[in-house]
């Protein structure tokens, strides 16, 4: 079956992924299933929503696509403000080539598309019309990391790699719906281009709990703990704050850094909860464990000279199965389930 939300699924047919518990190959609608646990709260469409809002009262907000306005939760904006919206096409170095002259002309772009067609297709438009000028284009892309079953075609495992690298760009990997809201708003007002991972549809309410505030550049922590620090973006947070409640139930007792800002990262914060000695770290992100948080931490930490016993809890370097997410999740260490099993391993239990 062709998936209904796939523009380009290339020539070939996804590889052969991994079999469910009755034996079969997970359905389509698990391979695009919500990436929590049943019975969370979610919020639908929170990126379209908050910038239909933001645009009330900001006219220099522009909405821009390349043919996945509805897969980007961007359709929300264009029913709300269709004349201040661009449908591009399947053509990612004109998405971004328009929003760069857009933003010349005092115009703050939001242009969407997938991930994997943003920093892998588009890489050097997005460097030499955006980031060279330093322009307010602000770049928002869904399907980030393990987050469809498609395959490599359409998962972005190294795009924290790929945009982290590039000068005057800021990289925001928000974990939920509450803060998909505040940091869309907030990116308005960050000074040049950001790159934003973007959760879509009904997207998990995880951090509403904790009275959480986006805050740009910022790492917050979400929960305390005197055995283990998780340092977390993404969704890879609430799969932390999930396995932090599990390990509390055999007595291992963690705390939960949220860092959603890869670039620039909040070093101070990092160094200063590391520094408490006695703690594993642990890294964690929807990532390759090549050049995403993982490694930023470990070279702000090597840097400063800070000693610590550290882990990453990442995607590895190789191109993933195509199938379940539930399933790939579990395979490849993302699941809750799974950060608990590697803690307690750490941790010797």
């Amino acid at each position: 079956m062709i998936p209904p939300n796939s523009r380009r699924m290339g020539k070939y047919a996804p590889r052969s992924g991994p079999l469910s518990e009755s034996g079969e190959k997970g359905a389509t609608s698990a391979m695009i299933a919500s990436l929590d646990s049943e019975g969370r709260e979610t919020i639908d469409t929170p990126f379209g929503t908050a910038l239909s809002e933001l645009a009330e009262n900001r006219p220099d907000v522009l909405g821009l696509s390349a043919d996945l306005a509805k897969y980007t939760d961007m359709h929300v904006f264009a029913s709300a403000h269709p004349g201040r919206f661009y449908q591009m096409g399947m053509a990612e170095a004109l998405l971004f080539s328009a929003s760069a002259g857009l933003a010349r002309e005092g115009f703050t772009p939001y242009a969407t598309t997938y991930a994997v067609f943003a920093s892998r297709r588009a890489y050097d438009f997005i460097a030499m019309a955006i980031a060279e000028e330093n322009l307010p284009v602000k770049i928002c892309c869904a399907l980030p990391g393990l987050s469809t079953g498609y395959g490599p075609s359409h998962q972005a495992t190294e795009d924290v790699a790929i945009m982290r690298g590039m000068p005057n760009l800021t990289v925001i990997d928000p974990c939920d719906a509450v803060e998909i809201d505040q940091a869309t708003r907030a990116m308005a007002d960050i000074p040049g281009p950001v790159y934003m991972r973007l959760p879509r549809g009904k997207v998990p309410n995880v951090l509403g709990k904790y009275g959480y505030r986006f805050k740009p550049g910022k790492a917050q922590m979400i929960r305390d703990g005197a055995d283990v620090l998780f340092i977390s973006a993404g969704f890879m947070t609430m799969r932390a704050l999930d396995a932090a409640d599990a390990l509390a139930r055999d007595g291992i007792s963690c705390a939960v850094m949220h860092a959603p800002t890869i670039k620039p990262l909040d070093e101070e914060s990092i160094i200063q909860e590391v520094s408490r000695c006695g703690r594993l770290v642990v890294a964690a992100e929807n990532h390759s464990i090549i050049g995403g948080l993982g490694e930023a931490v470990a070279g702000v930490l090597l840097r400063n000279g800070v000693n610590a016993q550290f882990r990453q809890i990442a995607l590895p370097d190789e191109f993933l199965d195509a199938g379940a997410l539930p399933t790939l999740h579990d395979q490849y260490g993302l699941s809750a389930r799974a950060v608990t099993e590697k803690v307690k391993k750490w941790m010797g239990k």
